[in-house]
C-alpha cells in the first residue's frame, strides 16, 4: 500500500514526489512513456522563455551555461534530481483506471495494480494536439510536433498559427533553406511572441523571405497542395510539409476515467479546490497544467511546481492554505 500514488513523471509529477518524501510519504510515479516526457517531444535546440531559477524543483540548483535553459539541459537536470531525490519512477506503464474510494484506490495499469490511499494527476496537456478538423490531416506530411528544420531544406512549408511555436518553427525552416508560407485565421502576428524573437519574423515576413496569409484558414490537405480559404475566396497552395501549431489540450477522456468531473465553461476546466486542488473524486488530486483545461497558459512548470506542496500539505494535514505566488509566476506563456 503506498501512501499516494501520482500519475506523471513530468517537473510537476516530480516535484509531488520530492513534497512526500519531504514529509515522510511513499510515493509511486507512474509514467506512460520516459521520465519528464513532455520535454523530450520539445523542439530539439528549444530555450525555455523562463530563467534557470524558476524551473528549479525541490531546491536543487538548475546550473546553465545560457541565459535561458535550454531543452538538452532541462532533461539533463529533472533527471540528476530524480536520482538525486531516488524517486520510484514506474516508466512506460500506461493507467488504465483507478477502483475503489478514498485511503483505499487500486490504480490498474497495463502492468499490474497499485493499492494507494491518494492519487496525484499530473498529466499535463502536452499528449493531445487541437485539431484543424480537415481532410488529410493524418497524411505522413502533417505534424503538430516540430522538432528541428533539417528535413526540410528544399522543400514548400506551411506553417499554421501565429504564436511563438509557428514563429519559431518558421523561423528555423526558413534559415535552412525551405520555403516556408505562414498561415494564421487572425488577422496579425499573436502580440503574445516573444520580444527577441518577434523583430526577426516580422523582417522575414516584411521582406518576403516567410510568405504569410493572415485571415485564411486551411480547409484541406493533400499530399502535394493545401486547399484555403480567405479574403480572396477559395485557393490551393502547393506545399511538400505541414507544420501545425495549433497548441494541445489536457486528456479529458482519460481525466473522465479517473472520475474527474469537467466543468461546462469556456476552458473545460477539471473540477477541483482552488487550494488543494482535490478534485470532485475525494482523494484524488490535480496538479500542474492540467489544472487549466484548455487555459494551457495559466499553469505551467513555474506555477505549477507549487501545487505540490498545498496537495502534500492537505494529505498530511487535512489543512488548507491560500496558493501564495510572487507576481512573476503569474506570466502569461503560450
Amino acid at each position: 500500500m503506498q501512501d499516494i500514488v501520482i500519475i506523471g513523471a513530468g517537473p510537476v509529477g516530480l516535484a509531488c514526489g520530492i513534497q512526500a518524501a519531504k514529509h515522510g510519504l511513499n510515493a509511486v510515479i507512474i509514467e506512460k512513456g520516459t521520465i519528464v516526457n513532455s520535454l523530450v517531444g520539445y523542439p530539439t535546440h528549444m530555450e525555455f522563455f523562463s530563467t534557470a531559477e524558476l524551473l528549479e524543483i525541490g531546491g536543487h540548483p538548475f546550473p546553465t551555461l545560457h541565459t535561458k535553459p535550454t531543452r538538452p539541459e532541462a532533461l539533463q537536470y529533472y533527471r540528476r534530481v530524480a536520482d538525486r531525490e531516488a524517486l520510484n519512477l514506474q516508466l512506460y506503464e500506461r493507467v488504465q483506471r483507478v477502483d475503489g474510494t478514498d485511503n483505499d484506490f487500486k490504480v490498474i495499469t497495463d502492468k499490474g495494480t497499485h493499492p494507494c490511499r491518494k492519487i496525484i494527476a499530473a498529466t499535463g496537456f502536452f499528449d493531445i494536439p487541437n485539431a484543424l478538423g480537415v481532410p488529410g490531416e493524418n497524411l505522413p506530411n502533417v505534424t503538430h510536433y516540430y522538432r528541428e528544420p533539417y528535413a526540410y531544406t528544399g522543400q514548400r512549408v506551411a506553417v499554421i498559427g501565429a504564436k511563438n511555436s509557428a514563429a519559431k518553427a518558421a523561423l528555423e525552416c526558413h534559415h535552412f533553406g525551405a520555403k516556408v508560407t505562414l498561415i494564421h485565421r487572425g488577422k496579425a502576428l499573436s502580440n503574445k511572441i516573444k520580444y527577441w524573437i518577434k523583430p526577426d519574423i516580422e523582417n522575414r515576413i516584411k521582406e518576403g523571405s516567410i510568405a504569410t496569409r493572415f485571415n485564411t484558414r486551411v480547409t484541406a490537405i493533400e499530399p502535394d497542395h493545401i486547399l484555403l480559404e480567405g479574403p480572396e475566396g477559395h485557393s490551393t497552395l502547393k506545399n511538400d510539409f505541414v507544420i501545425a501549431m495549433t497548441g494541445y489540450r489536457p486528456d479529458f477522456a482519460f481525466l473522465e476515467v479517473l472520475g474527474i468531473a469537467i466543468k461546462d465553461d469556456a476552458f473545460r476546466t477539471p473540477v477541483h479546490h482552488t487550494e488543494t486542488f482535490e478534485t470532485n473524486r475525494k482523494g484524488l488530486y490535480i496538479a500542474g497544467t492540467v489544472c487549466g483545461g484548455l487555459h494551457t497558459s495559466r499553469w505551467f512548470i513555474e506555477n505549477g511546481r507549487f501545487h505540490a506542496a498545498q496537495i502534500i500539505r492537505h494529505i498530511k494535514t487535512g489543512t488548507v492554505e491560500p496558493l501564495q505566488l510572487h507576481k512573476r509566476y503569474w506570466k502569461t506563456a503560450e
